[in-house]
């Protein structure tokens, strides 16, 4: 089969499509048949020897897709050959076949393309972990989203919207009209000198009860600012840096409280115990057009280094998405 490999870390130049081995699924597993895959910031990282995949993963990149189930394994029960999937995945997203375990992966709706779906797995996955496990975020509560623009931003923007919390998108200003017709309540310039201020203003003083931090380190003292009183940080990606300035004082005054969440890492059984809490209480939003993948641009598999540079400029919203197969 065909796949996207690179020889030695670089740019996005060292990526290049080769034949390697197509995999084999296990008892449990499905070889799905991909049709799409997309970008995510932990690829642009492997590509550059900065983030290796977890052991026993693929060396392939890509973190999820979408396609037609090809095979499956003997003890398989959810799914059968020729069923439209989508799937998050350790690895292995930019080929033409990969393997998940079945309970890992989730139905495609029938009103989303391939290329519509393969945006949803990494994205929405992530969001609602982020939203419904560590955030804690109910009806009525404030959630400002760093990077709103983004694949995640935009899935949590929408999630927050449904589940009737106040949301704070912040963006950089030619993205501002983006977020808020994805439904933000308040849009704010990420530049803005007074960022603080206008998001007390626009939340009648209070903060946010929850935050989902994009950037890390370098905002960090901004971004403990705008916490409202027992607010939560939710610390997701690191584009400004791993290491920041906390105070420790404001931290115990205000009960504020710092969590971290990656998904790449972890064990097949937390992943299948998340994505059966997005199958059983967000899914049906994304059936019925409530939830919607945003897609940037597509991208055919060949076009790859284009795809990367497109990421690493920072040039889009929503998800760069890999056309694997026509």
């Amino acid at each position: 089969m065909k796949a996207v490999v690179f020889e030695q870390s670089g740019g996005p130049e060292v990526l290049r499509l080769a034949d390697v081995p197509a995999p084999t699924p296990g008892e449990y597993e499905l070889l799905i048949d991909v049709h799409a895959t997309a970008l995510n910031r932990a690829d642009l990282l492997q590509r550059r020897g900065l983030y290796p995949p977890p052991r026993g993963a693929s060396e392939v990149l890509g973190l999820e897709c979408s396609g037609v189930v090809a095979e499956v394994g003997a003890r398989v029960t959810r799914f059968a050959v020729g069923d439209r999937v989508m799937a998050l995945l350790a690895g292995g997203g930019y080929a033409e076949r990969v393997v998940v375990h079945e309970a890992i992966a989730l139905p495609v709706p029938e009103r989303l393309s391939f290329e519509q779906a393969a945006a949803v797995p990494e994205a929405f996955l992530t969001a609602s972990e982020a939203i419904l496990a560590e955030a804690e975020l109910r009806a009525g509560q404030t959630l400002l989203v760093t990077a709103a623009a983004s694949g995640v931003g935009s899935a949590a923007v929408q999630i927050a919207k449904l589940r009737g919390a106040f949301v704070v998108g912040s963006v950089s200003a030619a993205k501002l009209p983006f977020v808020s017709a994805l439904g933000a309540d308040l849009a704010l310039d990420r530049a803005r000198p007074d960022f603080v201020e206008a998001l007390r203003a626009g939340t009648h003083e209070r903060g946010a009860d929850a935050i989902l931090d994009f950037v890390g380190g370098s905002a960090l003292p901004r971004h403990q600012s705008c916490l409202a009183e027992r607010g939560r940080l939710i610390a997701i990606g690191l584009l400004g840096g791993a290491k920041g300035e906390l105070d420790l004082g404001r931290l115990l005054m205000k009960r504020q409280q710092l969590r971290g969440l990656v998904m790449r890492t972890r064990s097949t059984s937390e992943k299948i115990e998340l994505v059966e809490r997005f199958r059983r209480e967000l899914l049906p939003a994304l059936d019925d057009g409530r939830l919607a993948p945003q897609l940037d641009r597509i991208f055919p598999v060949s076009d790859v280094a284009a795809a990367h540079e497109r990421m690493e400029q920072n040039q889009g919203s929503g998800k760069i998405v890999l056309r694997v197969k026509e």
